[in-house]
């Protein structure tokens, strides 16, 4: 008889059977002033001289956005949360203030805790952003706790 350590056994139960690759997620957003290139870094008179169109750090975080918001119904949300290792991503189009976008994702690949999804971004006129996205499923007391210990070096 195999006997399973109780710890990886209670592990594999919080992620659902659910999640598996071809789950998808729409998801809109109107995009404000606050998230044009000026409002990216305010610290910045780089960034404030730019144009204000939607910022490329903000666009990534939408597209993470709508990955959590496709997953999060196939994980044990909150104790199980996911974070971001990897994006490849492009930036096709400028957007200005005041139209939707709209995020498209898929889940493709789960290899273990590691997710890996298509995505795709449009405005209301075209294609503004399309590549992949990882995440990793953490535990987050786990995780909470590792990141605590990480503060208490800073000087």
């Amino acid at each position: 008889m195999t006997r399973i350590n109780p710890a990886l056994q209670n592990r594999k139960k919080k992620m659902k059977e659910s999640l598996k690759p071809g789950i998808t997620y729409e998801h809109r957003f109107l995009v404000p002033k606050t998230k044009t290139v000026p409002n990216l870094y305010p610290e910045s008179e780089e960034f404030i001289l730019m144009p204000e169109v939607f910022a490329t750090g903000f666009l990534v975080g939408f597209i993470e956005w709508a990955c959590i918001k496709a997953i999060n119904p196939h994980l044990d949300w909150p104790a199980e949360q996911t974070v971001g290792i990897h994006i490849d991503v492009s930036h096709e189009a400028a957007t200005p203030p005041g139209l939707e976008v709209t995020a498209k994702v898929e889940l493709t690949k789960v290899e273990g805790r590691k997710l890996i999804f298509k995505v795709e971004a449009h405005d209301s006129v075209e294609l503004i952003s399309k590549g992949t996205h990882e995440r990793y499923i953490v535990n987050k007391d786990k995780f909470n706790a590792r990141i605590s210990e990480k503060a208490s070096h800073t000087p």
